[in-house]
């Protein structure tokens, strides 16, 4: 019974405070952190938090097992830095925790989110799923970036028409954040596409970036948000030019035994 939440942390004192007020009524806050030097810790204490660390590696993914499995309670509510969980959730995830029927039934939770990118709310992200509240030995995250976790068991969905239910993420407030974190998990996304076979082709490397800006530009009415709107369908795009760019780089490097430190004298034309 009860219920934990694990939160990942790096210098993440910009949302910390807000993150950590959203979900005060827990029985427990588990704080992972990696090693920060801005006032991360100081915030964390403030709030009683339960503090552990994990050697910083760029990205939570490896370090969500370990977290989770030192939280306290049965169930596991998994939320990052810079998101918040409005009071409609957290009562229902308190209620959850505790009930008894439901805990025989299902293993796990589907929570919407709602992504504030430089301060508006972009519906072609909506509702943006993602699998955040465990029960304690049903679960197993995988270490590749941005993968799901594996449920053992069935799992409970929060219907998206439920808005105030939904995770609350600021997700990007600046261009250049996204341009920074964009080449950083582009060639991690490089892995992901090594371990399931995927190989280059140029009309991956063509129609996916279009694929991807006509589905939340057009098919989810991205072209309701404004000048965001119709920015970041874009840079989702460029986010997928490049990383299957880098499949195509990691390829030729193969194929052709590359080696940028041997430079021939001459280049034919």
């Amino acid at each position: 019974m009860g219920l934990s939440v694990v939160i990942h942390t790096y210098n993440s004192e910009k949302y910390l405070e807000k993150c950590l007020e959203s979900v005060k009524m827990a029985d427990e806050i588990l704080i992972c952190d990696m090693y920060s030097n801005d006032r991360t810790i100081e915030i964390a204490e403030k709030y009683g938090c339960k503090i552990i660390y994990h050697e910083n590696i760029g990205y939570a993914d490896p370090a969500r097992n370990w977290a989770m499995n030192q939280a306290a309670n049965d169930w596991i509510f998994v939320l990052d830095s810079d998101e918040i969980a409005p009071k409609p959730l957290m009562d229902f995830l308190m209620e959850w925790s505790n009930n008894e029927e439901l805990q025989a039934h299902y293993k796990g939770m589907y929570i919407p989110r709602k992504n504030i990118n430089i301060g508006r709310f972009l519906r072609a992200w909506y509702p943006n799923t993602l699998i955040r509240l465990f029960k304690k030995g049903y679960f197993s995250w995988p270490a590749e970036v941005h993968c799901s976790p594996t449920i053992h068991g069935g799992i409970y969905s929060i219907n998206p028409a439920e808005h105030e239910k939904a995770i609350i993420h600021f997700s990007h407030q600046s261009i250049e954040s996204y341009i920074t974190r964009m080449n950083i998990y582009t060639t991690l996304e490089l892995e992901k596409f090594k371990q399931r076979g995927v190989k280059f082709s140029v009309w991956y490397l063509l129609l996916r970036p279009v694929g991807e800006f006509i589905k939340r530009y057009f098919l989810k009415k991205g072209y309701k948000d404004g000048m965001q709107g119709f920015m970041f369908p874009i840079f989702v795009g460029i986010y997928k030019f490049f990383a299957i760019a880098k499949l195509w780089e990691y390829e030729y490097k193969q194929k052709t035994n590359f080696d940028d430190s041997d430079f021939p004298m001459e280049y034919p034309m």
